[in-house]
């Protein structure tokens, strides 16, 4: 199939000869001014390159390159520009905006065609050479967060659960952190944050493979001494994920996961544990994966307590019998319950 060049030039005998001198290796399409060029290219994923005036009406070749570089294309398109023009000024702007040659009116034919086809191909390559890297980075990507899931999953068998309690913890997670970057930017969660907290979410109880048996399947209310043991499941995931090797510690999701390991349980009036942290000394992270816990913990079945319905479990985290809560957190949190609680009712 061939591949497709776009020229966008308001002088119809510019197009047409561009058009010729390609014609047997792509398929040329024309605009004559900008806003047509920027139709063709919102809504075609075949172009090759493109050969751009910078003198037209409606939208000049510059508000082309504008565009093209805010949203990043120019790095995967080559644009040529073609112009009669000899303004320097110009010609640099439209360098610093991405452009990668300038082919100058009137044209010499000899040399337009091989330039081009040079730089075409060299764009072609890189960006095979791009997504094959993406394709990898993404296959391991998804091939550790099956791995960590895996792994969360057989310590929940453990604690007597299906397995998806971490999924989901996952699933809140992002939700409530997008709620929360929505409502309180000062928090600075990107996306790309959101997604690596998420992921880092799944780990939360990893500690709880040091929890003896008796403790963690007790069905009835613990004692004392066996609420303390339970306790140092915190402790102990961070213990086992500074096991981890030096290269993995480096990567933000392990510096995610071993805040929310040892944090998760903190409570805003510094009545939880381990460390008995007060107000924002708890990262949002771990404060949004706490909250998160008890609301699935409250409405899914365990051998030591009742299940609660949504609109219950909402409630008794909003009354403080799960522990006190960032106000704003809470907030952001009652908007996504009523979601979820309105979806289940459906």
């Amino acid at each position: 199939m061939k591949r497709t060049i776009l020229v966008v030039d308001d002088q119809e005998i510019n197009r047409v000869l561009l058009a010729e001198l390609f014609k047997d290796e792509f398929e040329v399409i024309e605009a004559e001014n900008g806003i047509e060029a920027l139709k063709i290219l919102n809504t075609r994923t075949d172009i090759a390159a493109v050969m751009l005036d910078l003198i037209m009406p409606v939208l000049d070749g510059m508000g082309v390159l504008a565009e093209l570089n805010r949203t990043g294309r120019i790095y995967r398109i080559p644009v040529f520009i073609i112009t009669s023009a000899d303004n320097m000024q110009l010609l640099e702007s439209a360098y610093s905006l991405g452009a990668v040659d300038i082919i100058s009116k009137p044209f010499k034919m000899v040399f337009i065609k091989s330039r081009i086809m040079n730089i075409i191909e060299l764009y072609r390559h890189r960006n095979q050479l791009t997504e094959m890297v993406h394709d990898s980075v993404e296959k391991i990507h998804r091939i550790n967060i099956k791995m960590a899931e895996t792994l969360a999953s057989i310590i929940e068998f453990r604690d007597c659960e299906s397995g998806e309690h971490v999924k989901r913890i996952r699933g809140l997670t992002s939700r409530i952190l997008s709620a929360v970057s929505e409502t309180y930017p000062e928090y600075y969660l990107d996306k790309q944050t959101i997604e690596n907290i998420s992921i880092a979410s799944i780990l939360h109880d990893v500690g709880k493979i040091a929890i003896p048996d008796h403790i963690l399947k007790k069905p009835g209310r613990l004692t004392e001494e066996e609420f303390e043991i339970i306790k140092i499941h915190t402790v102990k995931g961070c213990d086992i994920l500074a096991e981890m090797p030096e290269d993995v510690m480096d990567h933000e999701i392990y510096r995610y996961s071993y805040d929310i390991c040892r944090h998760h349980h903190e409570r805003w009036d510094g009545g939880g544990y381990p460390d008995g942290l007060t107000g924002d000394e708890i990262p949002v992270w771990s404060q949004v994966v706490g909250i998160a816990d008890v609301f699935d913990a409250l409405i899914s079945p365990r051998v030591y307590k009742e299940t609660y319905d949504r609109r219950t479990a909402v409630n008794m985290i909003n009354e403080g019998k799960c522990g006190a809560f960032n106000p704003k957190i809470l907030e952001v949190f009652n908007k996504v319950a009523e979601e979820i609680i309105a979806a289940h009712e459906q």
